[in-house]
């Protein structure tokens, strides 16, 4: 039995690898950005060759760095960004087009005429999703109909499709294994979540041959191994994959009905766990299924996506230069008494959860003479927090339940000021672990359990450890008050672009 856990968690912006030892502690990490491409306005690419390399290149680093050698590897833990999606070359694994990453909205349009046909309510009762350009159907019906020939070769059966965990395992495997795991299968909005297999109706609307498909299989499972050639001769089981939202859940040791997180990564994306019981939302969430380890038994989530949360810090840092690293929120957030009454609305890509407006678009409200850069920066700080408790005050209504715990992961959790202020915009405690990259060690957990690195869940809730915990100070009246005037700027942000002129069917 090896000494680690490789958890390869592909990221929105970078490519990460982590080794965890058998105390679920980090050994070391390597970490490596890669570029995003934006064509058009509203579209956001990949290169796939970037995604790969950068992973491979991370995985292997990060093994040297930790002075291990592969046979210390005892298994591999895949999570990935979500929807993103990849067509290649079933022969050659030539991509037939740069990878559509979630955020794109080139799709809008095909969305619009397919809720005018109807689809809405059949989507969302077998899918647990809305009809978004979010998720990935549509950007294969775009692929497929866009590029030459691609059509034709899907349907001889020469082309296959995945999301990033997809790409990545039959690149480690060298073309052996084709599978995606019920997490990611359930974001592409053509998976029936209660039958657990593709559905036939949609696959037919969205024109996708069945062959194009990948394997489903379950998140904690021997699916293959990597190939000899990347890791000194060793052979890697690979044996967990999920999508990095229902990752990081599993890493809070979410195990159970009720609990809740929220990930500030480049979006922020808040899950609550509600077991067996599938959940059908009425105030804008989505139904999802999240990890498991037994492919008869699934379980279920309600989620709020969050499209723009940590994206937006780099938006500040890269296109208006107003800081040169995003740990200086915290000290001009912290040097401010209030933003001045200055809202930023981060809708760069629309609205997901619980308003799903394409149209929208970025704002910033409140202006006056007294405001500085400095405001901005705050008030987008705190766009985080406003944007997550839209999505929790929904939860609540849908599960009916009220959220006096949220667990929190992810980059933007470290800033102690946004979480003091997430506490208090929500009246409930706010609880960080020790170990903040949860969506990597969910991965680790997953493949832990499958090859018998770890017994069961009740020794992973023994390994998480919290670090620190916030509680609400903020009065009722000031909440209130500072919230009501969120909702107005998100009413006025909505709708911007309603004609989808920029945007190709």
């Amino acid at each position: 039995m090896g000494k680690y856990i490789l958890s390869l968690d592909q990221g929105t912006s970078s490519s990460r690898a982590i080794l965890f030892n058998r105390a679920g502690k980090i050994v070391a990490s390597a970490q490596k950005e890669f570029p995003q491409y934006y064509p058009q306005p509203g579209w956001v690419e990949q290169n796939p060759f970037d995604i790969w390399n950068s992973q491979i290149e991370v995985a292997q680093q990060v093994i040297k760095k930790a002075g291990a050698a592969a046979s210390d590897i005892h298994a591999i833990g895949i999570t990935n960004q979500r929807e993103t999606t990849i067509i290649w070359d079933k022969i050659t694994g030539l991509p037939v087009y740069p990878a559509i990453v979630w955020q794109d909205k080139r799709t809008a349009g095909f969305c619009e005429e397919l809720k005018n046909e109807g689809w809405s309510s059949y989507v969302s009762e077998n899918t647990g999703l809305v009809i978004d350009s979010y998720f990935s159907a549509t950007k294969i019906h775009w692929i497929l109909n866009r590029v030459k020939n691609a059509k034709e070769r899907a349907l001889k059966g020469d082309l296959l499709f995945g999301t990033v965990d997809t790409w990545l395992i039959w690149n480690l495997t060298k073309g052996k294994c084709h599978v995606t795991d019920f997490t990611n299968a359930s974001r592409t909005l053509l998976f029936n979540i209660t039958e657990l297999e593709w559905d036939t109706d949609l696959l037919a609307r969205m024109g996708v041959p069945k062959a194009l498909l990948p394997q489903v299989v379950a998140s904690s499972e021997w699916v293959g191994s990597t190939h000899a050639s990347f890791f000194n001769g060793i052979e890697i089981p690979i044996a967990g994959i999920a999508g990095d939202q229902q990752a990081a859940l599993f890493g809070q040791a979410g195990f159970d009905s009720g609990v809740a997180k929220n990930t500030y990564g480049t979006g922020c994306f808040i899950l609550m766990n509600t077991d067996t019981q599938k959940v059908v939302s009425s105030h804008g969430l989505v139904t999802t299924l999240t990890c498991g380890t037994r492919k008869d038994c699934p379980r279920f989530a309600l989620e709020g996506s969050v499209f723009i949360a940590g994206a937006a810090i780099k938006w500040l840092r890269d296109a208006l230069h107003l800081i040169t690293d995003a740990s200086e929120t915290l000290s001009i957030a912290e040097q401010l008494e209030n933003t001045q009454g200055v809202y930023v609305v981060p809708a760069f890509t629309g609205l997901g959860a619980p308003y799903w407006d394409m149209t929208a678009r970025g704002a910033i409200f409140g202006l006056t003479l007294g405001a500085t850069d400095k405001h901005i920066v705050k008030a987008t700080l705190e766009s985080l927090a406003y944007q997550s408790k839209d999505v929790l005050n929904a939860m609540e209504k849908d599960a009916e339940v009220t959220i006096k715990i949220l667990n929190v992961d992810g980059g933007a959790s470290a800033n102690n000021y946004l979480m003091q202020f997430q506490s208090d915009i929500l009246n409930a405690r706010v609880e960080r672990p020790a170990i903040i990259e949860t969506t990597a060690l969910g991965a680790a957990f997953l493949a832990g359990l499958a090859t018998g690195f770890w017994e069961d869940e009740n020794e992973l809730k023994q390994i998480r450890k919290l670090d620190c915990t916030f509680n609400p100070l903020m009065n009722d009246d000031t909440r209130q008050h500072l919230y009501k005037g969120w909702q107005n700027a998100v009413k006025r942000a909505m709708n911007w672009d309603a004609t989808n002129d920029n945007l190709e069917r």
